[in-house]
This record gives C-alpha cells, structure tokens and sequence, in this order.
C-alpha cells in the first residue's frame, strides 16, 4: 500500500516554486514562505498565476511527484508527469475490456451502485442528525426512490440504460440537495446542479471539490499503472480522465459533498467570501479557497473503515486503494471490482 503523503496546494499569486538540493522551495515576492523534502510530497498543485522551474518539474517527475495547473477558480488546465508505471499489459488489458460491452456495463453497474449507496448515506445521515429541522418525509420518500433505482441496476441490459438510471438518481439526489443546508440558509441556497460557469456559492465549493477529488482519483489511477483516460461509465473524450470520473463516483457524496455541506453548516465558510464575475460565475477569493484547502487535507487525514479489504484505513488512501483493485480485477485476481461502500 502506499504510503499517503501530503498534496502541496499552492494558491497565492504570483508565488514561484523551485528546487533546492532535495526540497521544494515556494518563493512570493522574492521571499521564501515554505521549503519542504522531495519526500514529504505526493504531488503539487498550482492555481492561477503560479510558476515552476523547469529543474523543479524535472526534478518532480524523476521522484514520481506529480504537478498539476488549474485556472485560479479550479479548472483542470495541464499536469507535467513523470514515465508512466506499471505492466503494459494491464493497460492493454485495460482497452481490451472497455471495447467489450459486457465487461463495460459490469464495472460501470458496479460504480453506479457504489455511488448511489454513498448517497443514500448523505440523505439517511440528514435524516438522522437533524430530524426536527429539516423535513424528513421529503427526504426519506428521494432516499427510497434511489433505493429502488439501485435494485433496477442488475435488470439494465446496457451500459447506456445504466447511465440512464444514474443521471434519474442524480437528478433526484440533487433535488433535494437544499435540504442538507441547515445553516446560514439564507446567504447558501441550492436550485439545481450548474457547472460550467457555477452560478451560486453551493455550485461553485461542489465544482472546486470536484477538481480536486479528480486530481486525487487520477494520481492513484496512474500509480497503479491504469490509464485514466480511458473509462467505463464515462465514454472516452478527449482531454477528459474517464477513468478517474468513473472511480470518483463512488466518493462524490461522502467526502466531496459531506464536506461542502459541512463548511456551510459549520459556518466556516461565509457568503461574503464569494463574487460574482460579469458571466455570471460565482467565484471564491484566496481565504476561502485555503479554507476548503485546508479541510479537505485534513479531512483525508481521518480514518474510515473499508469493508472490502477489512481495514480501517485513512480516507486519503481510500483512492489508491480503490485503483488497486480495480488494477487487480483487470489483472484478473478478483471475479469483479468492488466499489467503495461507506458505513
């Protein structure tokens, strides 16, 4: 297993990373703010208006440490990597498998289960921790609805009727999403699921987690060996990390969504930290975007217990740990992949 090491987000402007001797040293305005050993990193990633030396990015790929750019608001631009690891045939393996239809809607009806499940969880632990506030009947009516949803999934005679009884669930989760928000319902509200630009403050934190829970997925994906272009609920595209969509799934309402939820709730986040740009995009300043930063480093950090492998493991290996496996059903180990089901 291996070992989980710390991401390196770096969101200051203008800040410049460079290396020295066997550390990474992040510079702004000239001085230095933070110098830490090779080692002690599993990747970096950079926002907005941040530079790298060409001997850093070097340097990084040469220890496996991978380094990613997004936009300042958290879209994906580029990532520089080092050699890919891994057995060529199991990517090869890999191809074969999303060129077979079975097999597709196999691994796909498995993810759909999984994340389905995980939102079940997100509404059944609403239901439960805050009864007298919220209106229970509406919920407990959408968490059977995808109850049944989930119970269809081995009936579907096609990958396309499971993305079909997936988009049903999700739209019917995300109805009912408003309802999660217990705090500060006046300055955080919820209508419906907008991505590209997200057009309220709820929109932009899930689009922002998102990111980084890909970013994650797909770093697991590539040190197991997997391509994670290439998917099986999510058809290939170009630029688009299908395979790290597919397995991120499973972890959307459980850790990105339930931290979001708590951020708002917990009034750790206000609404006075948003803007709204002139295309209608809603947009967090530095302090928080360090803030959901900060939770979510500390948030993987906690332990869960994984009920495949039997262990209680920390959240933050709960994606190697998955890609593990899902290498190991390629390989042909296991009769199946076992999506990732929180108790």
């Amino acid at each position: 297993m291996r070992k989980l090491l710390n991401t390196l987000y770096v969101s200051s402007q203008g800040s410049y990373l460079h290396r020295e001797g066997e550390t990474v040293v992040v510079e702004r305005e000239k001085q230095q703010v933070l110098q830490l050993p090779i080692h002690t990193i599993g990747s970096i990633v950079c926002f907005g208006n941040v530079l790298c030396s060409p001997f850093l990015l070097g340097f990084c790929a040469e220890r496996d440490v991978s380094v990613s750019f997004l936009s300042e608001h958290g879209r994906f631009l580029a990532s520089v990597r080092g050699p890919i690891s891994g057995n060529v045939l199991l990517r090869r393996q890999q191809y074969r498998m999303a060129d077979d239809e079975r097999l597709t809607q196999e691994i796909a009806s498995n993810v759909v289960s999984g994340k389905l499940a995980n939102c079940r969880v997100v509404i059944n632990r609403t239901i439960r921790d805050h009864a007298s506030r919220i209106n229970t009947d509406v919920l407990k009516k959408s968490s059977e609805k995808i109850s049944r949803t989930i119970e269809r999934i081995p009936r579907m005679h096609s990958t396309d009727e499971v993305r079909g009884l997936e988009g049903q669930a999700a739209a019917e989760y995300f109805s009912i999403f408003d309802h999660f928000i217990i705090d500060q319902k006046e300055d955080f509200t919820f209508a419906e699921r907008s991505r590209r630009p997200p057009l309220d403050e709820v929109n932009a934190l899930l689009s922002f987690m998102y990111t980084l829970l890909a970013h994650d997925v797909r770093s697991s994906l590539e040190t197991v060996g997997l391509d994670p272009a290439v998917g099986f609920l999510h058809r290939d595209r170009p630029g688009r990390p299908g395979l790290a969509l597919d397995i991120m799934e499973e972890f959307r309402p459980v850790i990105a969504d339930r931290l979001v939820l708590s951020l708002i709730n917990r009034k750790q986040i206000k609404k006075n930290g948003f803007t709204k740009a002139a295309s209608g995009a809603v947009i967090m300043d530095d302090d928080t975007r360090k803030t959901v930063l900060t939770e979510y480093q500390n948030r993987k950090q906690d332990e869960v217990f994984h009920p495949y492998i039997e262990e209680t493991i920390p959240i933050g290996l709960l994606f190697f740990v998955q890609a593990n496996l899902m290498a190991r059903y390629i390989r042909g180990d296991i009769d199946g992949y076992p999506p990732f089901f929180w108790r």
